[in-house]
């Protein structure tokens, strides 16, 4: 089969396109023919190796793909051939590939309705989102503030944010964002750059960016107001931020911090068949900013760290 292979930590040229044997499901597991892999900040961060357990140079990246189960390992019910299904990976990848084996276990069919670039456009990123939402403790009178609105977990989190029943700000730093946010019923869009005055207080703030601006949105919490800090697209917030913290310590406020690697794949496959009836519904959208070949993952990879996609980025085998 055709996979990218991380050939050594760094830059995105280390995205190598090679053949490689096919992989055999062991008991547990399905054999996926992927149609769609997800490209997220997660493989970015992998890539470049500053994450435990990421998948090491030689390997496969890639943690979300969805497509047909082709077969089965010992221990499976041979009824998931032929299925359409979104598959998670763990953190070891395998995903920019042809084929893939991944536990049953975490594995979820797909809806009729729901395409496969549309299911990893949801996959972790809408997960993220959901679960930080629901940390929040979000209610219909909530004002709610996401940074990063134009990428995937923070399109999602505004998305669904909506259809909760937040009033919601998106944060980005695009014009052209801006007017695809506004078009998908966004009622709030500011330009990140502006200064942090520029800013109403929110009772929720979600935040898959971090980075060294974590800080002055910290202070643009409400009274009683709930900070989720779920990603880190622009690294890790500066080490005195709990000076911040404190300093607001009259508005009691709250910071929380997500990773899915804390859920069960229990409590996550539960939570994706939820979202995938949302969009098989067009309750709520899916936006999938392009598709490129395995040959191109390195140009993948190149569009998100630009910081110019709308949506989720997908390579297509």
């Amino acid at each position: 089969m055709k996979a990218v292979v991380l050939k050594a930590f760094g830059g995105a040229e280390n995205l190598v396109l090679t053949d490689l044997p096919d992989p055999r499901p062991r008991p547990g597991e399905v054999l996926v023919e992927v149609q769609a892999a997800g490209v997220g900040h997660v493989d970015v961060m992998s890539r470049r190796g500053e994450f435990g357990g990421s998948p090491s140079p030689g390997l496969v990246p890639g943690i979300e793909v969805a497509g047909v189960v082709v077969g089965t390992g010992e221990d499976v019910d041979d009824a998931w051939v032929g299925r359409r299904v979104h598959a998670m990976l763990d953190r070891t990848g395998g995903g920019y590939a042809e084929l893939v084996a991944a536990d049953v276990e975490a594995v979820v069919a797909l809806p009729d309705q729901v395409g496969a670039a549309e299911a990893v456009a949801l996959g972790f990123n809408a997960l993220t989102a959901w679960t930080s939402l629901e940390r929040a403790g979000v209610r219909a009178a909530d004002k709610a503030l996401v940074r990063g609105a134009g990428g995937g977990v923070g399109l999602m989190a505004v998305l669904l944010g909506i259809h909760l029943g937040a009033t919601v700000t998106a944060v980005t730093s695009s014009a052209s964002r801006g007017e695809r946010l506004a078009a998908l019923g966004v009622p709030t869009v500011v330009n990140r750059l502006a200064v942090a005055q520029a800013y109403e207080e929110h009772d929720i703030i979600i935040d898959p960016v971090g980075g060294p601006e974590f800080d002055r949105f910290l202070e643009k919490l409400a009274p009683n107001g709930r900070y989720v800090l779920c990603g880190g697209a622009a690294g890790f917030p500066t080490p005195d931020f709990g000076s911040t913290l404190l300093g607001r310590f009259t508005a009691s406020p709250t910071l929380l911090m997500l990773s899915l690697s804390s859920i069960s794949r229990a409590e996550l496959r539960a939570r994706m068949e939820k979202l995938l009836e949302l969009v098989a519904g067009k309750t709520i959208a899916s936006p999938v900013d392009g598709t490129f070949p395995l040959a191109a993952a390195a140009h993948a990879h190149d569009r998100l760290e630009s910081g110019a996609a709308f949506g989720k980025i997908v390579l297509v085998p």
